[in-house]
């Protein structure tokens, strides 16, 4: 019989806390589906990637919009190949292809409208929504993206989310990346060493900020120019506008929030954008305003991303050679502990878990 993990336990903890892995059990007594509907396909999964929400759903978090159907499978991130079609499926048996997390957005920037449907804004593994902790998922052909061809089942799971949210920052807010500019991406973790590789390989600078000279290593490894380690230099922005010959970078990729927003303006040329990713950092009382209007600089919320999005990452990662970072690989059965490497932090780039028994 094929398995999956459900969450089964109703208790409420903090994200970061592995206390909420009780919640998680794996089930190996799960049928597989044998009802295809037209237009649709039956996916083998092979790997699943994680992702900070995906442990805020096992945890039950409030930080994360509940609430979220019993015995949920969670994961949005995953990576497989066709094993069955339904009638008229414009996909084959045997394709390899990557699970979209995020087929029901349609986005259109800075024309006459912008649609996003917001009720839905779950994605997979969140809400009424199954996801990719799975061995079988039925899926409808607009949920899969073709996989580069040169990457293995775990480099394509790690590619949805973050690949997605590296390219929304990147190429689809208010001033997308131009050949030539200069990035500066914090952190070493799947959005950043997206943002890293996308950018070289679109043909930017990209400045990398990291607390390890170790992680920074493997940054320039992945395509940074520069690096800064920001426990040697605590006012990194002084060293960014000095690689930068005093102007800053065209545009920073914000992960960490509050604790470094201030900084991360202060590296922005004039005229420049930071893109906000994430909130990592406590909340503090900042004052940006005037930083922000005599530089001319642009604040951007980077929320959600589409399919299109990881699918324009997907082509540029297939063109160039890109390969993800894979952090971590977990075997079927040490999902626990993937998760757990998850709620500590630390992993440089994407944490992954192979799905089933071989």
């Amino acid at each position: 019989m094929p398995s999956e993990y459900q969450i089964h336990g109703r208790t409420q903890f903090p994200w970061t806390s592995i206390d909420a892995l009780q919640n998680l059990r794996l089930n190996n007594n799960v049928p597989k589906p044998t009802d295809i509907p037209k237009g649709h396909v039956l996916v083998r999964i092979r790997a699943a990637a994680l992702n900070a929400r995906d442990m805020m759903v096992i945890a039950h978090d409030p930080i994360y919009p509940g609430p979220h159907t019993p015995d949920l499978v969670p994961c949005a991130d995953g990576a497989g190949e066709i094993d069955a079609v339904g009638e008229d499926s414009i996909w084959k048996v045997g394709a390899r292809v990557v699970l979209s997390s995020t087929s029901w957005m349609q986005w259109t920037y800075g024309g006459e409208e912008e649609i996003i449907d917001y009720e839905h804004a779950a994605g997979k593994g969140a809400s009424d929504v199954q996801g990719t902790l799975r061995e079988y998922a039925v899926l409808p052909d607009n949920h899969l993206i073709p996989a580069p061809k040169h990457l293995t089942y775990p480099e394509l799971a790690a590619l949805p989310a973050c690949a997605g949210t590296a390219a929304h920052a990147l190429f689809h807010g208010p001033k997308p990346l131009r050949p030539g500019q200069t990035v500066l991406a914090q952190g070493t973790g799947g959005v950043s060493c997206f943002v890293v590789q996308l950018a070289s390989a679109f043909g930017a600078t990209v400045i990398a900020t990291s607390s390890s000279d170790t992680k920074l290593a493997k940054m320039k490894e992945i395509g940074a120019t520069h690096t800064v380690n920001y426990r040697t230099h605590e006012n990194w922005s002084d060293e960014v506008l000095k690689l930068t010959g005093g102007k800053g970078v065209d545009h920073v990729v914000e992960i960490a929030g509050a604790s470094t927003i201030e900084q991360s303006l202060r590296a922005t040329k004039r005229g420049g954008i930071v893109s906000l990713v994430g909130f990592l950092s406590d909340s503090k009382k900042t004052d940006i305003i005037t930083d922000i209007i005599f530089g001319g600089k642009t604040l951007y919320g980077v929320f959600m991303y589409t399919k299109e999005m990881t699918q324009q990452a997907c082509q540029l990662i297939d063109e160039k050679g890109v390969r993800p970072v894979v952090g971590k690989l977990f075997g079927w059965t040490d999902a626990e502990a993937a998760f757990e490497m998850l709620a500590k932090g630390g992993a440089v780039g994407k944490i992954v878990i192979k799905v089933g028994e071989e």
